[in-house]
């Protein structure tokens, strides 16, 4: 009898077979390498800095950002010149040293780029730190970064106080004031008195653009997180990509037009931090802040700024905004661009999204990680004429940058064709130096060539358009069939009454595991788990209907980013079995 390897290894050769025998799109390579189909771009030698202050003094009567809470708001010009004091206050009040880390742990306020900025510009290491985080959490980043100095606001300084107190080293603490009745903690330093005050100290000469900048944290493929170290020719390189002639979509700021963009994605996330945050730099926009998510809050920042033109979100939001009647559609009447990232974005859930705010709106998908400064690939406006064949789709990998699709089994890493699910692997400017102080996990996920191992289970078509599949670790295995959670809760979310779910999978000593659901009924419906569970059966394979249950539940986990906690979900049912 064949064994299962060589069934698979002999299917792979007839379908590399095929795909010779036709014509392959300028978007893949004969080796089944997949690249953007642009020309490349040139990447600047230079810093993040040095870079973006061409854009602050072109704007600088613009604002930058406005608080959607408080109305505080800077300018280019004051951005520009805050930053450069809180550098130069690095250097001669703090004692800082190149490569020196500064932590920030602050909620989504217009003084976070001043304090980005100014790390950057004195040549530190900028850690970000949710501010969700415990005391404990954010003590672990703390120790493991070895941060210098702490940057916080006022409502956090009792918990970032307490993380201090656990490590038991003494932390210069600089605290912002987002209201001005507002007392400073004891033995903190007033942010807005120190980047206000000329310092008196020499300009500081800009670093090496391969000099690690931004040390945020991510698990990886696997495991706790671990800090990614990303040079600022990694930021400035994924900051230039999207500015390709058929990629962007930005409309450079004049006397009567500025692109706005709600901040609403966590800037100490890299999506928010890189994606968000700087690169809205290169267009004068105007980035609009929410210090705290709520529904009410966000609802009431929707109403506000009416003019908004760009949004970056991630799937929840997008679900939110569908099933709550109280956003309406002429709030986004002025709006051009959604964009999803951060987790893959079903098709169905696009079309809804339109069918609701009208089809003036275009909605792409991205997709990046942490580990590559984030953006991978994008669809973007240009490629979209034929828009109903790629919903779903996470589009072409960017400019200078190339992915291939390899069986995880397979040590040779040899690229798959079109339409055969596998591992994504990435190469390109954006792909982090390493993970600090942590060798062996580099080499795990940096190849000696340069790929970047995904963990995520993708497949491209014949145009070179990709596709998410799942992660490695989430997929479910029914009697060897793989079943990927995402497709499961992208049809779930169609039934009547069904808000969000989640889909694992639960050991069977039979299957080896059963797809299980959880699911959020919507505000005051009630949803019938018998025809759920029929609605499925009749529309998908036999190994992907739920015969691991339906639960029902109050909400599903998720982190800051919108990903579904599915690990902690499965944690649950082992340890609780619910």
């Amino acid at each position: 009898m064949l064994s299962h390897k060589y069934v698979r290894s002999r299917f792979v050769v007839e379908q590399v077979k095929r795909i010779f025998k036709r014509k392959l799109t300028n978007n893949i390579s004969s080796s089944f390498i997949v690249n953007s189909g642009c020309t490349d771009v040139e990447i600047p030698h230079a810093t993040l800095p040095e870079f973006l202050s061409t854009y602050y003094d072109k704007y600088e009567r613009f604002t930058a950002v406005e608080c959607s809470v408080t109305k505080r708001k800077y300018t280019y010009g004051e951005i520009r010149s805050k930053s450069t004091n809180l550098a130069k206050a690095f250097r001669k009040i703090f004692k800082l040293e190149n490569g020196d880390v500064v932590a920030i742990i602050l909620k989504n306020i217009p003084e976070y780029p001043i304090a980005d900025i100014g790390i950057m510009k004195a040549n530190l290491i900028s850690s970000t730190v949710s501010p969700v985080f415990t005391s404990d959490e954010i003590a672990r980043q703390l120790i493991d970064s070895n941060a210098k100095v702490v940057i916080t606001d006022v409502d956090l300084s009792t918990t970032v106080k307490k993380a201090v107190d656990i490590i038991a080293k003494k932390l210069p603490l600089l605290a912002i004031k987002t209201h001005k009745d507002q007392s400073l903690p004891e033995n903190s330093i007033d942010f807005h008195e120190l980047v206000n005050t000329k310092v008196d100290y020499p300009e500081i000469q800009p670093g090496n653009p391969d000099d690690v900048v931004f040390l945020p944290y991510s698990s990886g493929t696997t495991g706790l997180p671990k800090g990614v170290q990303l040079t600022h020719k990694n930021l400035l390189a994924n900051m230039i990509q999207p500015t390709h002639d058929n990629i962007n979509y930005r409309i450079d700021a004049t006397d009567s037009f500025q692109e706005h963009l709600p901040a609403v994605i966590p800037l100490y996330h890299v999506y928010g931090h890189n994606v968000v945050m700087h690169n809205i730099t290169l267009c004068g926009g105007k980035m609009i802040t929410l210090p705290g998510f709520s529904i009410e809050s966000y609802i009431s920042m929707l109403k506000q700024y009416q003019n908004n033109t760009i949004y970056f979100m991630a799937p929840p939001l997008f679900l939110l905004m569908i099933e709550l009647e109280a956003v309406k559609k002429e709030y986004l009447k002025n709006a051009r661009v959604m964009s999803n990232g951060a987790a893959p974005l079903a098709s169905s859930d696009e079309l809804r999204f339109i069918e609701k705010f009208g089809d003036h709106l275009t909605v792409l998908q991205g997709y990046g990680l942490t580990e590559t400064a984030p953006v991978v690939s994008t669809l973007y406006p240009k490629i979209m004429e034929k828009v109903e064949v790629y919903r779903g789709s996470i589009g072409r990998p960017l400019p200078n940058t190339q992915i291939k699709i390899v069986d995880p089994e397979d040590s040779t890493n040899t690229p798959l064709g079109p339409n055969i699910s596998g591992e994504l692997l990435v190469k390109g400017p954006q792909v982090m130096k390493g993970y600090l102080n942590l060798p062996e996990e580099t080499k795990k996920t940096i190849t000696e060539d340069g790929w970047l191992r995904t963990g995520d289970a993708s497949y491209y078509n014949e145009e070179g358009f990709m596709y998410i599949v799942d992660r490695y670790k989430e997929l479910i295995k029914v009697r060897g069939n793989q079943v990927p959670p995402a497709e499961l809760e992208a049809l779930i979310r169609t039934f009547p009454g069904v808000a969000d779910a989640a889909v694992i999978g639960i050991p069977n000593k039979f299957s080896g595991e059963l797809p299980r659901a959880y699911i959020v009924p919507k505000a005051g419906a009630k949803v019938d788990t018998k025809s759920l569970d029929q609605f499925v059966s009749e529309k998908v394979t036999r190994y992907k209907k739920l015969e691991g249950g339906i639960v029902l539940v109050k909400e599903i986990p998720k982190n800051t980013s919108g990903k579904i906690l599915r690990k902690k979900i499965r944690d649950t049912y082992i340890a609780k079995g619910i």
